[in-house]
């Protein structure tokens, strides 16, 4: 083989290697209260997939939520005051006995949506995401079962562009 082609070689399994930044959510064909978009989450070793989740302001979503890890976890949909309020009731909580995770609740105001989720367990739930895209770009996706939240379990909702 000669030198050239080596070089090549290198140069073409380099080249594979870097594959840049993700490539941008292509225009998604929103969901409707009679026929929802479905949505997987997957919640696992303190993370959310995919990482952001992507929804069109005004559709209607079925999202599925499956805990994937070994331990209970919570999607939590809300700005920052609900995440705020999510993460001090849950502290609350810290250090329970063994055994279900304890009952915790916050004010209606900064409820958000919340879902609880038993490992190896999925629940579905139907969310109408608000219509004014700068509200869907405060959102946040969080767990805040104690420690979660600080081990980095978050990540953003966007807003994504509509098909058609």
């Amino acid at each position: 083989m000669t030198l050239l082609a080596i070089a090549i070689a290198i140069a073409v399994v380099a080249a594979g290697c870097d594959t840049g930044p993700p490539p941008a959510t292509p225009p998604i064909v929103p969901g409707s209260s009679v026929a929802p978009r479905e949505v997987n989450i997957v919640m696992k070793d303190w993370q959310f997939l995919p990482d952001p989740v992507d929804v069109v302001p005004g559709e209607t979503v079925l999202l599925h939520v499956v805990n994937g890890g070994l331990e209970v976890h919570e999607a939590v949909i809300g700005d920052p005051a609900v995440q705020d309020a999510w993460d001090a009731a849950e502290a609350g909580a810290a250090n329970p006995p063994p055994g279900p995770t304890p009952i915790v609740s916050v004010a209606p105001d900064v409820a958000g949506i919340r879902i609880v989720v038993a490992s190896g367990q999925r629940v579905d739930l139907v969310w109408t995401v608000p219509a004014d895209s700068a509200i869907v770009g405060r959102l946040v996706l969080g767990c805040h079962i104690p420690g979660h939240w600080a081990k980095g379990m978050r990540e953003a909702i966007t807003v994504a562009p509509p098909r058609g």
